[in-house]
């Protein structure tokens, strides 16, 4: 559990990176975000074996576990920005 959680912590930046390339080369609309942001999260955890000894299932679920994280660190960031405005 511990290892899924910190692959996890070290997929978030790389998903939110992702999502924000697709949210700037792709029209997509707001709602849909959240839901893009967990299935790349969950690619993005299948596709990183050669980096990990974690399990498939394992790797998915911190993928997804990273990309809803994704969102609300971007949500977050984009809070904080706006007030300091």
């Amino acid at each position: 559990m511990e290892q899924m959680l910190m692959f996890a912590s070290l997929l978030t930046p790389l998903v939110t990176g992702l999502v924000e390339l697709i949210k700037r080369t792709l029209t997509v609309k707001k709602k849909y975000i959240p839901l893009i942001s967990f299935f790349i999260g969950i690619f993005v955890g299948i596709v990183a074996y050669p980096f990990t000894d974690l399990q498939t299932v394992l790797r998915m679920w911190s993928g997804g576990i990273a990309g809803l994280a994704a969102t609300g660190l971007y949500e977050l960031g984009k809070k904080t920005r706006t007030r300091r405005c």
